[in-house]
């Protein structure tokens, strides 16, 4: 088989949704591990560890971004672009030049991580959150290694490699992270049970030991991050080299004489900066952001102490938090409900993921049908995934919450609950964001992104300043200067989206009939966990467990019904399932599909 024709066999396998449904399986199981990861996480190191661990997250997150930004997405526009107009030579010739910008960016990103973190900890964040800094700052090297092979492959439409370093840079983080957390709680413990003392200090309680543990927990929690990318990589590294990405010596033969090193490289970088920019604003607002926050939840605190004491009183007593820890300790456990707020956007930015080197060859021939079908195929099932998750997540945020935390970390569920059951709400808006501005990349406008995301930036930190640091709102104003930005975003981006691409939504089918079916699936869920904890929460062990699951399925089967009664669904979306198409002929048979 050629190189040409493996491609073509390559695309047949991983059209636009099947590549999407890939990532997003990957990303599932990536998230589930994750879950397993932070929650038993935030067990070992309560909500002040987990201050740090976010603290450190915090700097990381721009500083990564910053490093690699655009440079994925370049190198999968352009292998498409090439690749469509059979260009092979210089499709491997980007994927080349790409690897040693990213080991540039790598080693630089690295570097600066180190350099500012003494910094950061002086002024910035707690100072007990260095360790965790310094022991995440390698990853940022490995994870750049690693983009330039997933950048590759999706833009050869290969998405397997991607998914699959995913899964195994997860269950590093999760096997490593959580095994070294658990033996440095576990020493310094033993170490103030036998001696009175914990890694040269000498706590007067058992509240000032964790207090002392916590920094060195976190740290070695986020040591398995690094070692997970190390694992990811390693894994992209074998691939390549055994399978190779079926360009033959003939297609390169035959392919158009190439261009400079030189010039792929610019191509690459002019492509790129816009990007770079847009990562910039967004990544050094998400800083502001976490900054913001922690400094008017200081300022609140220092304003108001009695008024937030008693809002959090509960939780404040049960947890043993010492007052210096408050403001800490409230950022920490606005970190819980973050977790599942980012759960379904991760998961839908894989439909951006995977439109993007579609979209790319579509423009590139002026492909307008085409172009129509991908946008409208994205944002429909965005909307049908994200609709029904994110208002289920509202409706059974408390508990969801309980279930997770309930034995172990009760004193988190009352602070998370009602901000996880805010952002629930807006999860579809946020979900649209990544898909949206990676199609507006596909057909070429990285610069709109950037824009959107300026004016997004400015919203959430005023926000921040009036909601946050106002002391009868505190963490819980958060939510809204967040929720704003998307809308800014979101608006902005799909308003030239629309207008540059020249298509026209079908908006019943993409927004009103998702939005319809996702309604009557949150009512369900709601009602039936509301029965069954009204007449049998005494009746049955592992009660909210069972309630949950039961509401979930009732939910799932409302949803999956009144999609099909009004014709919700389209062959595309069906036939992207294993055994779709033959699902799809059923349905279409009976007249369910839209």
């Amino acid at each position: 088989m050629s190189g040409s024709d493996f491609l073509s066999e390559q695309r047949k396998k991983q059209s636009m949704l099947n590549g999407a449904l890939i990532l997003a399986v990957s990303t599932i199981i990536v998230k589930v591990i994750g879950a397993l990861y932070k929650i038993p996480l935030t067990d070992l190191i309560g909500g002040v560890g987990r201050g740090y661990f976010n603290s450190a997250y915090n700097i990381y997150t721009p500083i990564y971004a910053i490093s690699m930004a655009g440079l994925p997405v370049a190198v999968a526009r352009l292998v498409s672009e090439s690749v469509s107009l059979n260009r092979f030579g210089e499709a491997r010739q980007i994927y080349k030049v790409a690897t040693k910008l990213f080991l540039i960016t790598g080693t630089v990103g690295t570097a600066i991580m180190f350099l500012i973190s003494y910094p950061y900890v002086k002024y910035v964040a707690p100072a007990n959150a260095l360790p965790s800094i310094l022991a995440i700052a390698p990853s940022i090297f490995f994870c750049c290694a690693m983009s330039s092979y997933r950048g590759y492959y999706e833009g050869l439409r290969n998405m397997t490699p991607t998914a699959v370093s995913q899964v195994i840079e997860a269950l590093g983080k999760l096997l490593i992270g959580i095994g070294l957390a658990y033996a440095v709680l576990k020493t310094g413990l033993s170490q103030f049970e036998s001696t009175g003392t914990v890694f040269g200090k000498t706590p007067v309680n058992i509240n000032e030991a964790y207090s002392i543990i916590y920094p060195y927990t976190a740290a070695a929690a986020v040591m398995g991050v690094t070692i997970g990318t190390v694992a990811g990589l390693l894994y992209l590294m074998i691939f390549h080299k055994a399978k190779g990405d079926g360009i033959t010596r003939v297609d390169l033969i035959n392919s158009p004489s190439e261009c400079t090193n030189r010039e792929i490289a610019k191509r690459i970088i002019t492509f790129a900066v816009p990007m770079v920019i847009g990562s910039l604003v967004t990544n050094l607002t998400n800083l502001i952001d976490a900054v913001t926050i922690q400094a008017r939840l200081d300022d609140a605190f220092t304003a108001a102490p009695d008024i937030i004491k008693s809002m959090y009183e509960y939780s404040i007593n049960i947890a043993g938090i010492l007052d210096e820890d408050i403001s800490n300790y409230l950022y920490g456990t606005y970190g819980a409900a973050l977790d599942f707020r980012n759960l379904i956007p991760t998961i839908t930015m894989s439909l951006g993921i995977s439109a993007l080197p579609v979209l790319s060859a579509a423009w590139a021939v002026k492909d307008t049908k085409q172009i129509k079908t991908n946008v409208e195929s994205v944002m429909r099932v965005t909307m049908l995934v994200a609709l029904p998750a994110g208002f289920g997540m509202a409706v059974l945020a408390e508990p969801i919450l309980s279930i997770m935390y309930g034995n172990n970390q009760p004193d988190i569920v009352p602070i998370a609950a009602p901000i996880m059951a805010v952002y629930g709400f807006a999860t579809a808006l946020m979900a649209l964001s990544t898909p949206i501005t990676s199609m507006l990349q596909g057909i070429g406008r990285t610069d709109i992104p950037v824009k959107s995301a300026i004016a997004g930036a400015a919203v959430k930190i005023f926000c921040n300043y009036i909601f946050v640091g106002n002391p009868n709102m505190n963490i819980k104003g958060a939510p809204i200067g967040s929720i704003l930005c998307y809308v800014v975003i979101v608006g902005v981006n799909l308003f030239y989206l629309i207008r540059i691409s020249g298509i026209r939504l079908n908006v019943i089918s993409v927004l009103f009939k998702p939005f319809f079916s996702a309604g009557l699936c949150a009512v369900s869920a709601w009602g039936t966990y509301a029965l069954c904890d009204r007449f049998l929460a005494d009746k049955i062990p592992h009660a909210n467990l069972v309630f949950v699951a039961l509401s979930v399925a009732v939910a799932v089967v409302v949803y999956a019904v009144s999609l099909l009664l009004i014709k919700g669904l389209s062959k595309d979306d069906v036939s992207m399932l294993p055994k779709g198409a033959k699902i799809a002929k059923t349905l279409e048979k009976y007249g369910f599909l839209g």
